[in-house]
């Protein structure tokens, strides 16, 4: 985890620059402390999450198809591979759409798109595949694109998966804080989809350490990070 890796580098640094130890601990305590009680993480969060509130409801045209980006998998206590939290929180979303578009909309297509990159024994695409089924996704209408390993690679190939298909109306359903670094890359391959954000991260201040504050401070980070890399990487001409 980045945040983790931060204090490593302190302890390192405490390490080999014994006349500064003292200005490391306090300083490297008074980082833990912000993060963990939430006064720092509450901004790194507002940073990253898409605010963005929709003009009204849901634009369901002729043909929908509504995307939808995987956030890993884990091994529950019994050793089944299963989807992490936030990823659950995107396949309900994504089923209530499913569920108004088959209402409002003559055709309607999910794309689930989410490869391997954890090397676990199944891609987030075919793992996170019966519980859309079991949300009454149907399986005509159901795309597995399970190749990504990277949000970038979701955008390009979901627009391959698009580039000759016809459709009204496009959907991306991701988390808040994942939204804005998703929407860069769909841009990037000329894709406008209708943002959808399934959940928040929030950040819980007081004066007490949460490992939940340090947690989503860690993915605040890496959103940010995320970021800077994809505006470093069209600026090298490699995005």
């Amino acid at each position: 985890m980045i945040i983790f890796t931060l204090f490593a580098l302190f302890s390192a640094v405490f390490v080999l620059w014994r006349r500064a130890r003292k200005a490391i601990a306090v300083g490297a305590a008074a980082l833990f402390w912000l993060l963990s009680a939430g006064w720092l993480t509450a901004p790194l969060l507002a940073a990253v999450q898409h605010d963005e509130a929709p003009a009204g409801p849901p634009r369901f045209g002729d043909r929908t198809v509504i995307v939808v980006l995987g956030d890993g998998t884990r091994y529950d206590g019994q050793g089944n591979l299963v989807p992490k939290a936030d990823a659950l929180r995107r396949i309900a979303t994504a089923a209530s759409l499913y569920a108004q578009c088959k209402q409002r909309a003559k055709q309607c297509e999910v794309i689930m798109s989410g490869g391997n990159p954890q090397g676990h024994s199944a891609a987030e695409a075919d793992n996170y595949a019966p519980y859309l089924l079991r949300a009454n996704v149907a399986r005509e209408d159901l795309v597995l694109e399970n190749t990504s390993r990277t949000t970038y690679e979701n955008a390009k190939h979901v627009a391959r998966i698009l580039r000759n298909e016809h459709y009204d109306s496009l959907m991306l359903v991701t988390s808040a804080y994942h939204m804005q670094r998703a929407l860069l890359d769909f841009h990037r391959f000329a894709l406008e989809p209708e943002p959808v954000s399934a959940g928040r991260r929030i950040a819980k201040c007081g004066l007490l350490p949460r490992w939940s504050n340090l947690v989503a401070a860690n993915v605040a980070v890496h959103e940010l990070i995320g970021t800077v890399q994809f505006h470093v990487y069209r600026a090298l001409g490699w995005f």
